[in-house]
């Protein structure tokens, strides 16, 4: 096992990975901007190093700047959390060359799977079913022919990168030429790159996801599956395991869990994986994009499953096989039902970031609630950074107790001093296609927009 481990990451993902350091006896080592020098992960490690000027460009992505911190500190690890240098093939392939292991996947793997265009030919060819669309990238001039053979509503997409960016939904034809403009410029300020895709629109879909793991020993296994379809801005703000939609009957559910474990183990890949999915009115599924990182919604399967995730994640990178994990099953045992809230300094209204100091957080303590903070009371919420300042977990019994629990402690959390995001979460868990287990992607957006009217 490692004995000491840089954390090339900030926030509540940072600190969750240090406590798990720390409980097998391993060093972690924290990077910091000026911005969060006393910030809530570098108070959690055991010890950090300034990398750098507040914008990310300067400090966490910083290829070398984040590598020397690792060799200075005498690190043989570097986890790199979730966003930021954890899709990088390069960073990967830089912290092999420096004969640091990257706890994360093979590069080869990121870079296949980071090309969401290649990544839908690779997996169809593996056996997975992928939603209708061009078949590779499209240029100017052969893009509206291939709009033409996917059929409108249709979705432009970037090839690379996700949270929406280099996205655009085309109705009609006459906005086609337009909106391909918008999508491609938007991708190429974001990711570099203004190469793009043509998909079939799906008419209010589910929003599935499957935690998956390899050894690279050609050994894969599933950790259960997740339902993440509120999100706002095609961004997740509540994931749940199991995935409630009750057009995922038990026969899909195996169905694709059989193509999925059999697609894993064909790329015969290494360490943590999310295989994310959607889920149309007529129950079909398709493929959607594999994330080859740790997801912020994983505590919902930790919760259901018992497991430390980062710690399946260490020993992996180490070297140790699946079978030898501790909690290894195939399928894993899953008990209860569990939600996760993401907490955001932002305006309940209007949804937009709104940075500045935490003057209390507090959440009730209760031995079904967990919380992933970033930050506590009295620390700064930075506007260079994500307003994510924690993640509300509960837990119960199956979904109704664990939907109760929710409620309770959403209404029982306070905090004080900048706007936060509680008050809309409340709103979304209270609509009837919540509580009722059966929402799509479309309900947070359109909560909002009634809200407007």
């Amino acid at each position: 096992m490692f004995q000491r481990v840089l954390i090339a990451n900030r926030g509540e993902i940072a600190a969750r990975v240090s406590r798990t350091c720390r409980r097998l006896g391993i060093e972690s080592h924290a990077v910091y901007s000026v911005a969060d020098a006393d910030a809530l992960h570098v108070r959690e490690a055991d010890g950090a190093t300034h990398i750098g000027a507040a914008p990310v460009a300067e400090s966490y992505i910083n290829v070398d700047a984040v590598l020397d911190a690792a060799i200075e500190a005498g690190c043989d690890a570097v986890h790199p959390g979730y966003g930021l240098l954890s899709e990088n093939s390069h960073f990967a392939q830089a912290c092999d060359e420096r004969g640091i292991t990257f706890i994360g996947p093979d590069a080869a793997h990121m870079e296949l799977m980071g090309n969401k265009n290649q990544a839908r030919a690779t997996m169809r060819d593996l056996g997975m079913p992928v939603i209708p669309g061009s078949p590779a990238t499209v240029g100017d001039e052969d893009a509206e022919p291939a709009a033409e053979s996917v059929g409108y509503p249709l979705l432009i997409k970037a090839s690379y990168g996700g949270g929406g960016i280099g996205m655009a939904t085309v109705r009609r034809q006459n906005q086609f030429s337009r909106m391909l403009r918008r999508a491609r410029s938007s991708a190429q300020r974001a990711f570099g790159s203004g190469e793009v895709y043509l998909e079939r629109l799906l008419v209010e879909p589910h929003h599935i996801e499957l935690q998956v793991f390899g050894d690279g020993q050609g050994n894969a296994t599933i950790l259960g599956d997740r339902e993440c379809s509120v999100q706002r801005r095609h961004q997740k703000v509540i994931e749940e395991a199991p995935a409630p939609a009750p057009q995922f009957t038990s026969e899909r559910r195996e169905r694709l869990y059989e193509q999925v474990r059999a697609a894993v183990g064909g790329l015969n890949y290494r360490n943590a994986g999310t295989v994310e999915c959607l889920l149309d009115a007529s129950g079909e599924i398709y493929f959607l994009e594999m994330n080859t990182r740790l997801q912020v919604e994983h505590p919902v399967t930790e919760m259901v499953t018992g497991l430390d995730l980062v710690e399946w994640q260490l020993r992996i990178a180490a070297g140790e096989p699946l079978t030898a994990l501790p909690g290894y099953g195939d399928p894993p045992p899953v008990s209860g039902h569990a939600i996760e809230t993401r907490i955001y300094a932002e305006d309940p209204d209007t949804l937009l970031p709104s940075p500045g100091s935490i003057d209390l957080l507090e959440v009730p303590n209760e031995p079904w609630l967990r919380l992933d903070a970033g930050v506590a009371s009295g620390d700064e919420v930075s506007h260079f950074y994500d307003p994510l300042m924690a993640k509300l977990i509960v837990h119960g019994d199956d979904r109704a107790e664990a939907l109760s629990r929710l409620r309770s402690a959403l209404s029982d959390s306070r905090i004080e001093g900048l706007k936060h995001n509680i008050p809309f979460l409340r709103r979304v868990i209270e609509t009837q296609p919540f509580i009722d287990g059966d929402y799509d992607v479309t309900l947070a957006d359109a909560l909002i927009k009634s809200e407007e009217r």
